[in-house]
């Protein structure tokens, strides 16, 4: 078998123009307006169904996440080190085509968005008060609380988003194949890839793509919402909220339509640093020394036990835990990859693969970890050394989390609007590029769609975003996340076969 068999001859010709991919924008919009239609008219109905499918899918297939998704890490680490890691994301003489600093931001910046706001402090005070074993409030659930923490947010999460980028990148730039998730699945779809079963792949990305940022739109929505009750007295309510997203959906609708030159990458750097400078601050004015030996012994605690929570179900106890954390967020993280990936592979011509592993993975793991230690610690510290409290009340609202911290720091009123304005620029960030994948792949892999388009799709995210919210709240938000993403972790799946099954031909013909 030789290496261009497993490839096209030659691509149809409406993929040549990347023209509008009628069949894939016709699923995923029917798909994507029933659910509208459904929260609509029945939403207590809707909140009840995406409960139920939580419970199916974690109650029989919370295995089949944990083992996937650390199959995912290894691929990622062995091809990184395998000599494929010298291959390049485009041809020879490729040079990448953003700078190695706007590069990073874009892909911290769109990979997590809104979560690191919404969950830097909560979840280690979550895990600190109601830990997966072991007694709570006490030294110990301190370390367990932030090893979750790092765990949730690590070197897992990122493979995900990898795992999708990489073959897309690599069919994209070096053969000329579209950039959807279809093409990257050639080598064992054949033509099939441009038939049905290719576009109901495409759609089913794109459906998990809107289901991704719905998520992140809606927690968006609960932290500006809460932001503004802390500061103006605003009312947390429903009505404040869709308000919020209908606000974000103009803005990251418009920065779509520009493009990644004029829109994502700059709104990726001014997030970046906004967030390295929330981070300075926190550290200068807060607890330093708590904050950096916390931040030393998770860091121990996290790559000792990596292998024991990459693969704990819990089967005796059945407490739900994994199932809630751990199962809840690799889900998250797969419903966010088909708009994450696409993008990804889209900012990294010219990168080899080993530089693209690095950079997808180590980077942003380790400015989570950092995050979560300055955040999360300094909401332990205030927990455990200033007379609690915070802790109950984060668990009656997780949205007001940062702001609670933020209170007990000088500058609170200015660093409170800060706050909002940072966690609105992230999540737009991540919600403007989502967009964009999302017409890139209903128009044949077009790196460059149409803005009517892309203003379509910003739309339908608002949209779904704001139906979610007054279905169900957050629970639902979530629950929808999972949904979107199992069957696309199939899919995912396939992609390593398909790209590992190329990279063995393609190595042998380069042997002889």
């Amino acid at each position: 078998m030789r290496a261009k068999d497993l490839l096209p001859h030659q691509l149809p010709e409406e993929i040549k123009k990347g023209s509008l991919n009628w069949t894939v924008f016709l699923i995923s919009l029917v798909a994507t307006g029933l659910l509208v239609l459904w929260g609509i008219i029945e939403p207590k109905h809707f909140g009840q169904a995406v409960n139920k499918a939580l419970n199916f899918f974690v109650n029989y297939f919370d295995w089949s996440y944990l083992l996937i998704v650390s199959a995912f890490v290894i691929f990622c680490v062995w091809i990184a080190v395998s000599p494929f890691g010298n291959l390049k994301l485009g041809k020879p003489d490729d040079t990448p085509d953003y700078s190695l600093r706007s590069w990073l931001a874009m892909l911290f910046t769109v990979g997590m968005g809104i979560g690191v706001y919404f969950w830097g402090v909560a979840e280690p005070l979550y895990h600190y008060t109601s830990p997966p074993f072991g007694s709570p409030n006490s030294p110990e659930a301190v370390e367990i609380a932030m090893r979750y923490a790092f765990f949730h947010w690590g070197i897992h999460a990122w493979a995900i988003f990898a795992i999708v980028g990489l073959p897309i990148g690599y069919f994209s730039f070096k053969y000329g194949l579209p950039c959807t998730v279809s093409a990257a699945l050639y080598p064992l779809l054949k033509e099939k890839t441009w038939g049905i079963a290719g576009k109901i792949i495409d759609a089913l990305a794109i459906f998990a793509t809107l289901g991704g940022i719905a998520t992140s739109t809606g927690l968006a929505a609960l932290q500006i919402n809460s932001g503004l009750n802390f500061l103006f007295g605003i009312p947390t309510t429903k009505v404040i909220q869709v308000i919020v997203v209908i606000i974000s959906t103009l803005i990251f609708t418009l920065l779509a339509v520009k493009g990644i030159e004029r829109g994502i990458k700059v709104f990726s750097e001014i997030s970046f640093y906004a967030m390295l400078f929330l981070l300075v601050f926190i550290l200068v004015f807060g607890p330093l020394k708590f904050i950096l030996q916390l931040f030393t012994d998770s860091i121990g605690a996290y790559l000792q036990n990596i292998i024991r929570m990459s693969f704990w179900t819990d089967p005796v106890k059945r407490s739900g835990w994994p199932g809630s954390w751990t199962v809840f967020y690799w889900a998250w993280w797969i419903a966010w990859a088909p708009f994450v990936g696409p993008f990804f592979a889209r900012i990294s011509k010219g990168r080899t693969i080993k530089e693209f592993i690095i950079g997808v993975l180590l980077f942003p793991t380790l400015f989570d970890l950092i995050w979560f230690s300055i955040f999360g610690g300094s909401g332990l510290y205030f927990e455990i050394f200033k007379g609690g409290g915070l802790a109950e009340t984060v668990k009656k609202d997780v949205a007001t989390s940062i702001f609670l911290v933020l209170k007990y720091y000088p500058l609170f009123s200015l660093m409170a609007v800060f706050v909002i304005m940072a966690a609105a620029a992230s999540f737009i960030d991540s919600a403007d590029a989502a967009t964009f994948t999302a017409a890139m792949l209903s128009s044949n892999g077009n790196m460059e769609p149409s803005k009517r388009l892309k203003g379509l799709w910003g739309v339908l995210c608002g949209a779904i975003a704001a139906i979610l919210i007054f279905s169900g709240g957050l629970k639902a938000l979530q629950t929808a996340s999972i949904v979107a993403a199992f069957p696309f972790m199939l899919v995912m799946v396939a992609m390593c076969f398909a790209f590992v099954k190329f990279l063995f031909v393609e190595g042998i013909e380069e042997k002889r």
